[in-house]
């Protein structure tokens, strides 16, 4: 019978690091959140410039929502789609634009003002600034990134780029998996054991898990939801017509409605049955109480995933669903995070005096 090791406690100077760094996260998964909320209701394309600090201030005056309506006009969104829309209908899409933007701002504000602190003070020492460095660089260029995808959408077609949106969403899933990581580092004084040999089976399914959600991405970027929307069958089929309908065949992974929903619902199916196998099995060998605990959270977060996805998919996408099948996507990632970080055995190892 395996002896349950006890964990050694990091250091104060780290924990309060680690507290900072997971209130971050927190807060980049408020605003994946948001930002799917925002993309399902079709507010992503109402603000039709980019002003990272004048930005800051909505309209205030019945001119200046005059003035910001009247930029939107010009859109192919309001030539093509809204062109019913008044300034009253326009606000309604305009909040949650506006908020995601604000809501990034102040992610940068949450993370740079600290982390200038805590470099002053010398509680993150100084050969682990450059990674502290590259989390804030990340972060600005996810900014522009965000930018970049809105601009795909006001040129002639009113729909975003599915490359440029699949590129902004899992930027935010890799911050978000960065900062994580580095937390836990800081959580969890080494000690915990060399690597369990679970953990390459671990890091399989964390790269599985992030490959199904990219793929969502994809559905989400081209609308594949609102086709086919039975399971497991699609228009009756097993495997639907049209899956090769683009040339060359490459592009009908990215840009071809049927295939995209057909790879991601094979995916998901796939990860879930994998989860739980490594779930069942995982049961019968020696892990620590994190690991063991982190294995249960998984396997929870991918019952209620494929439960949520199947759901979005029969019921046409409604938003409050599909924003809901988004935010649990990053918390199976974060759960097979914890998994693998807790299996590798490793942690931060403790200042010297």
């Amino acid at each position: 019978m395996a002896t349950e090791r006890t964990q050694p406690m990091s250091e104060p100077r780290d924990r309060i690091v680690a507290g900072w760094l997971l209130s971050c996260c927190a807060l980049v998964f408020a605003m994946v959140v948001l930002g799917g909320v925002t993309r399902l209701t079709g507010s992503g394309l109402s603000m039709v410039d980019w002003r990272p600090v004048t930005g800051i201030l909505p309209p205030l005056s019945d001119a200046e929502w005059a003035d910001t309506f009247a930029a939107y006009q010009l859109s192919p969104e309001f030539r093509k789609i809204n062109h019913a829309m008044d300034v009253n209908d326009f606000k309604g899409i305009f909040w949650l634009e506006y908020l995601h933007r604000v809501l990034g701002r102040l992610i940068g504000l949450a993370f740079f003002v600290p982390m200038l602190f805590f470099f002053w003070r010398g509680y993150i020492h100084a050969a682990a600034w450059p990674k502290y460095v590259v989390m804030f660089a990340l972060g600005g260029l996810q900014g522009l990134l965000g930018w970049y995808m809105v601009k795909s959408g006001l040129i002639d077609n009113p729909h975003v780029s599915q490359y440029r949106l699949v590129a902004h969403l899992s930027a935010a899933f890799a911050i978000y998996a960065y900062m994580l990581w580095i937390a836990l580092g800081l959580l969890y004084a080494s000690g915990d054991g060399p690597s369990h040999r679970w953990l390459p089976r671990g890091i399989a399914l964390t790269i599985l898990i992030a490959v199904t959600i990219i793929s969502g991405g994809f559905v989400a970027g081209l609308n594949a939801g609102h086709a086919y929307n039975t399971f497991p069958l699609m228009g009756g089929e097993w495997v639907p017509p049209g899956m090769l309908a683009f040339d060359p065949a490459w592009r009908n992974f990215f840009d071809n409605v049927v295939t995209v929903q057909f790879d991601h619902r094979v995916l998901a199916v796939t990860t879930f049955c994998l989860v739980t196998w490594f779930w069942f099995r995982s049961r019968r060998v020696g892990l620590s109480r994190r690991a063991r605990n982190a294995t249960h959270a998984l396997f929870a977060a991918a019952t209620v995933q494929v439960t949520l996805g199947i759901s979005t998919l029969v019921l046409h996408v409604p938003v409050a669903l599909a924003a809901a099948h988004q935010a649990i996507a990053l918390a199976l990632l974060t759960c097979a995070l914890l998994v693998c970080h807790a299996l590798s055995g490793t942690g931060h190892v403790s200042r010297q005096p």
